[in-house]
């Protein structure tokens, strides 16, 4: 599991990277006057790409720690320590029945107890998902106006005749 999670770190990482270099190339071939509205939304559209791999790679970084954490078998490891919420005691009496999943899609580290009940626990921050979903959709949504603005027929330059 955790090596699932250091392996998808390094990869959001050079998303990111990779979304600032096509931001930044972009305006330093074209430059900074002479790019139009469709390079502009291209480029914050990348830009919300970066915030969006970089909030997730954070995210993950949470869930490394909790996972660690949960697989660390030291002698106050009976219940799970990412998984001790208020009325955990009740739990303590029957050690082998807290297990926990790790959710990708939101963000969460979920507690599941033997009975069947389950808590998603404060591993993950309460504005890390929303941040995600939100940069994303705002890059999506530049992404579609420029194709939308690049579709769309401008106007026409008239070429004067040649004499």
């Amino acid at each position: 599991m955790v090596y699932l999670l250091l392996l998808l770190v390094p990869g959001g990482l050079v998303a990111a990277f990779a979304f600032v270099g096509y931001c930044f190339g972009t305006l330093s071939r074209i430059g900074l006057r002479r790019a139009d509205r469709v390079v502009w939304l291209r480029v914050v559209a990348a830009l919300m790409g970066a915030a969006t791999a970089v909030l997730y790679v954070w995210g993950l970084v949470h869930l490394v720690g909790a996972v660690m954490d949960a697989e660390e078998n030291g002698a106050d490891s009976a219940p799970l320590r990412p998984c001790r919420a208020p009325g955990w005691e009740e739990r303590a009496q029957d050690p082998g029945s807290v297990v926990y999943t790790v959710r990708y899609l939101p963000i969460r580290f979920v507690c599941e107890t033997g009975d069947g009940d389950s808590h998603v626990t404060d591993a993950v921050p309460d504005y890390l998902n929303p941040s995600v979903l939100g940069f994303a959709l705002a890059g999506a949504g530049c992404a579609g106006a420029a194709r939308l603005v690049s579709r769309r027929p401008g106007p026409r330059a008239t070429r004067e005749p040649s004499h």
